[in-house]
């Protein structure tokens, strides 16, 4: 997609990261949710690898109480390095200086009331500007060869439209997501008519759940504006997609990986087994353990 311009690129990323992530308790007391490990990465990081993939260069972080951890994650360990550096380990020094590349800016904003997922996006207008802009939400590990938002940074450059992720999900399941109705335009891509944020099953209007993935155009921002509370007192996203519907052309995008829900346990349980498994350093020792071991406690 060379044809497109520096202003028409997506190189700004949300992340949503002030949630209180109860269901770890009390593992989330003082840590936030986004910084429980995947193997040896926290949630946060894939997020961050996944957007720097994509081209992505400032990442904009909407903190609350509780998130200073994330902040230490991303900034620079001058005791650990120096400490690593002087022991001759390189391997794990280079791990340390990378966790953020070069070139790559991170900027903090904290979200003083807990007021919904549209609420926590719209406190970073003024950073993102009149530029289209990525939301990640960590919970959701998206695991394949080439990330899920690359995927949809380049269905964007393509039609200039913003894009939603979604996913086949299965039965009465659907009741707990965001679904859409639209018209398929490709094996992938669904041009949006609707969208209903987590409606009972025999209300779904298909089987499509939205997943923690979007690019948005700047446009988005005006309906952000403009919402009124919805359940709960919180600013629904869903709510203002459905308004960008009425001005311009939106779209979903089923993407290509597997999709963890580090959100419950289960699904975070579920990654650690299935992304160990493929661990260079461990992922053998797992396999024998899970083979040899593991059977003989069940």
């Amino acid at each position: 997609m060379d044809h497109v311009k520096r202003g028409d690129r997506v190189r700004k990323a949300v992340f949503p990261v002030a949630g209180m992530g109860t269901r770890f308790l009390p593992a989330t007391k003082a840590s936030p949710k986004e910084m429980m490990p995947v193997v040896d990465k926290p949630l946060i990081q894939y997020a961050v690898e996944e957007a720097v993939e994509a081209g992505i260069t400032e990442l904009i972080f909407v903190t609350g109480r509780t998130k200073r951890s994330i902040a230490d994650h991303f900034d620079k360990a001058y005791e650990l390095e120096h400490q690593l550096e002087q022991r001759g380990k390189k391997e794990l020094l280079a791990i340390a200086q990378n966790v953020v590349p070069k070139g790559v800016s991170c900027t903090y904003i904290r979200q003083t009331e807990a007021l919904g997922l549209g609420h926590a996006v719209s406190t970073a207008a003024h950073l993102v500007g009149d530029e289209p802009f990525a939301v990640i939400l960590a919970d959701d590990l998206i695991h394949h060869g080439k990330g899920a938002v690359k995927q949809m940074v380049e269905i964007y450059d393509f039609y200039k439209s913003s894009v939603i992720a979604v996913q086949k999900v299965p039965g009465p399941e659907i009741s707990s997501y965001g679904v859409i109705s639209g018209t398929k335009q490709t094996d992938r891509v669904f041009l949006l008519d609707k969208i209903v944020e987590k409606p009972a099953h025999e209300d779904a209007p298909s089987d499509m759940g939205v997943t923690g993935r979007y690019i948005f155009t700047p446009q988005l921002f005006s309906h952000l504006a403009a919402l009124k509370p919805g359940a709960g007192g919180e600013y629904q996203l869903t709510d203002a997609i459905q308004t960008l519907l009425t001005e311009e052309q939106v779209l979903a995008y089923e993407y290509e990986g597997i999709r963890y829900d580090c959100g419950s346990k289960m699904g975070l349980l579920k990654a650690n087994i299935e992304l160990g498994l493929e661990h260079q350093e461990i992922g053998d020792d797992l396999r024998q353990y899970l083979k040899n071991e593991l059977p003989a406690k069940l």
